[in-house]
């Protein structure tokens, strides 16, 4: 059982992730799950159900850090730490290259730039429209009638994608639809759209300035067909980690470690 145990909680737009770890910044457990309403009672659930599977007591947890869309709303945390810094914390920790964090969300995505230490250098974020993030390519999804898991391994059957043009996901989607009337098969259709949320990502990364190594996080960095594109316009090869949906909670809880040391 562990002696003291230090946790890290991300709460999204659409799930929770939590991490737990012990003092020599091991982790004891972690978990995900659909964040519901709010997310805060998804985050209570989760942690109790973390912390039951390493055979950690809820009162060996030294210190809890919260990030992430729904952080303001739990209250049980001992601090809250910005998404950007988690992101990067969590980056660096399992990539020590790390110089460029995308995060792909479900909501939004983010670019971030490291220096040599780790230190957040810049970053940018989109929060404002939906292309470029995980709720596009739901609907883009739903617009080819195959699911969201599906859709990168059907892109990379393509040979001859067709162009979208659109940057805003309604008319996009328009496009899609009036190149499948038009006989393209979907998976050009599938490469297309994939070829357009990269280059929208990119170009958010063009404003912090990409270096390598680059590091891909969040739900969308499951999707090889994303990867692949990625790596593709950039140039540059871009590495996912093991468990890419926690690498903001690792953050948060390499937070929790460092906080709860000091005090």
């Amino acid at each position: 059982m562990a002696a003291q145990a230090y946790l890290g909680i991300d709460i999204g737009s659409l799930t929770v992730k939590v991490v737990a770890l012990d003092e020599q910044a091991h982790i004891l457990g972690r978990g995900l799950a659909e964040a519901g309403y709010g997310g805060q009672e998804a985050a209570e659930f989760l942690v109790n159900k973390v912390l039951q599977e390493s055979s950690v007591l809820p009162g060996a947890v030294a210190c809890t850090v919260v990030t992430g869309y729904g952080r303001v709303r739990f209250a049980a945390a001992d601090r809250e730490v910005s998404e950007i810094s988690c992101h990067a914390r969590g980056a660096m920790h399992l990539n020590q290259a790390t110089r460029t964090v995308i995060d792909i969300g479900g909501q939004d995505s983010k670019a971030i730039r490291l220096d040599e230490s780790g230190r957040v250098v810049d970053f940018a974020m989109n929060d404002k429209c939906a292309a470029g993030t995980g709720r596009f390519l739901e609907v883009m999804a739903g617009a080819l009638g195959v699911s969201v898991g599906q859709l990168g391994a059907l892109a990379l059957t393509s040979s001859t994608p067709v162009t979208i043009s659109s940057t805003c996901t309604v008319f996009a989607e328009s496009e899609a639809v009036s190149h499948i009337s038009r006989g393209a098969t979907r998976q050009d259709v599938a490469r297309g759209l994939l070829q357009a949320i990269c280059s929208r990502v990119l170009g958010l990364t063009a404003r912090v300035g990409m270096l390598p190594a680059v590091v891909l996080t969040g739900g969308v960095a499951l999707n090889e067909g994303i990867v692949a594109e990625l790596s593709r316009q950039s140039a540059t090869v871009v590495w996912v980690p093991p468990d890419p949906q926690t690498v903001g909670a690792l953050g948060a809880a390499l937070y929790a470690l460092q906080y709860g040391k000091t005090k």
